[in-house]
């Protein structure tokens, strides 16, 4: 997949981004990092809700690229899909691994309770946290007007 067939398809649409949208972003991730860690949290909670964690971090390198992914269904997919473009080859592992949470995360907020295990939770907090990272520090190298 490339930019140009994202565009082409209506999936993104070119995006201006901002150090204040960005901020806003990643004020949304930290609410979510620390809500997902929260003691007695059910383990679906903490895997939506961390699961939620990563979507925004993913969001963060597609508007820094200059680009938004298009509110329809299939978005959360692509979202992860683009992060290879924007990011490139070292998130391949933790986006196919949120692609992968995608459908635990969507019978958890439509379907079902007691999706995820307590471990699968666990695992997805700190997946999302190392990704965050990941986002930051190639928003750091590439996009340094807006980092943190």
């Amino acid at each position: 997949m490339s930019w140009k067939k994202l565009l082409a398809s209506g999936e993104v649409t070119t995006h201006r981004t901002s150090k204040q949208e960005i901020d806003k972003v990643r004020a949304l991730i930290a609410r979510d990092m620390a809500d997902a860690s929260l003691p007695g949290l059910s383990a679906d909670r903490q895997f939506a809700t961390a699961y939620n964690a990563a979507l925004q971090a993913g969001k963060i390198a597609i508007a820094c690229s200059g680009y938004r992914v298009t509110a329809r269904a299939g978005h959360h997919a692509v979202t992860f899909e683009a992060v290879h473009l924007a990011i490139g080859p070292e998130a391949v592992l933790l986006t196919d691994y949120f692609d992968a949470c995608r459908r635990k995360r969507n019978a958890i907020d439509y379907d079902n309770s007691s999706v995820a295990t307590e471990t699968e939770a666990a695992e997805l907090v700190r997946k999302a946290g190392e990704f965050l990272a990941l986002v930051e520090k190639w928003v750091a190298a590439n996009h340094a007007a807006l980092t943190p």
